[in-house]
């Protein structure tokens, strides 16, 4: 499958993914000189599609399992395992397991604001990923609250 037509099907699940709550997927940041880290928590049986990167970046899954859908095809992956995400992938997964994911960035700015950190390497807002006033999937949780009120 190519990786517009992976793009497209995502964009098919993250609508569908809309009209569900959202879970709560904890996000620690880290830094070192040059780098930046963003640790994501994902309970099992969480189903998430991941932001567009505007940069190549490590990826260490060091707690539980994966199934990840990428324009490269279907896999699985678990705590141990280290892999490349490259630009401009989008990539969906569902945790079989409570799982730890890490992205590790360049940063060679030193930028500490995550905020600002989300706009340069993604495609992205802050406000617009989990746990922002602007995600689509909070802004469709309260309409439908409103709706039913």
């Amino acid at each position: 499958m190519t990786e517009l037509a992976t793009r497209e099907k995502l964009a098919t699940l993250e609508a569908q993914l809309l009209k569900v709550p959202q879970v709560d997927c904890p996000v620690r940041h880290y830094f070192a000189p040059g780098l930046y880290a963003r640790e994501i928590n994902i309970p099992a049986g969480t189903v998430l599609v991941g932001a567009i990167h505007k940069t190549e970046n490590l990826i260490v899954v060091s707690k539980g399992r994966l199934r990840m859908v990428t324009g490269d095809g279907t896999q699985e992956v678990a705590a141990g395992d280290t892999f490349t995400c490259r630009a401009g992938m989008k990539n969906a997964a569902i945790a079989l397991e409570d799982t730890r994911w890490t992205n590790f960035f360049a940063n060679p700015d030193n930028i500490t604001d995550t905020d600002k950190l989300v706009e340069v390497l993604s495609e992205s807002k802050a406000s617009d990923l989990l746990g922002g006033s602007t995600n689509p999937q909070i802004v469709a949780n309260k309409a439908a609250e409103n709706i039913e009120a």
